[in-house]
């Protein structure tokens, strides 16, 4: 488990790096777990194993497991910036809402584009949803 959670740790580190090289507006973490999931899908796909190493799978379901803990400083962020939130609530209330709502509406259209080209039944598919 310690190489793994190096490995993670490692990809938050890359993507820290490229976030202050390259001034991404993207936290590092983010492009560090994005990196992680295109490296795991480039190794899966060539290799033809499971997308998760074995060594990866006690790290990460440890750290989804005490996933609560990880939105502690999350909370303690919005409490300390209060006052910003306080000043431009309009429009943090209108960026909440439109990329839920938007967020709802390419999940619908993906599961409308992808369900009926993974139905068990081959009927299915060529009819699209019913």
């Amino acid at each position: 488990m310690p190489s793994a959670m190096l490995i993670l740790i490692g990809c938050q580190l890359l993507g820290e790096l490229l976030r202050t090289t390259f001034h991404f507006p993207v936290p590092g973490p983010v492009i560090g777990m994005f990196l992680l999931a295109l490296a795991l899908g480039v190794r899966a796909k060539r290799t033809g194993q499971d997308m998760t190493p074995a060594p990866l799978k006690p790290a990460a379901e440890s750290l989804i497991a005490n996933m609560g803990l990880l939105f502690v400083p999350a909370g303690v962020g919005i409490i300390a910036e209060a006052g910003v939130i306080r000043k431009e609530w309009l429009p943090i209330i209108v960026a909440v809402a439109g990329s839920t709502i938007l967020s709802l509406m390419v999940t619908a259209l993906v599961m409308h584009w992808t369900l009926p080209r993974t139905s068990a039944n081959p009927a299915d598919r060529e009819g699209g949803m019913s």
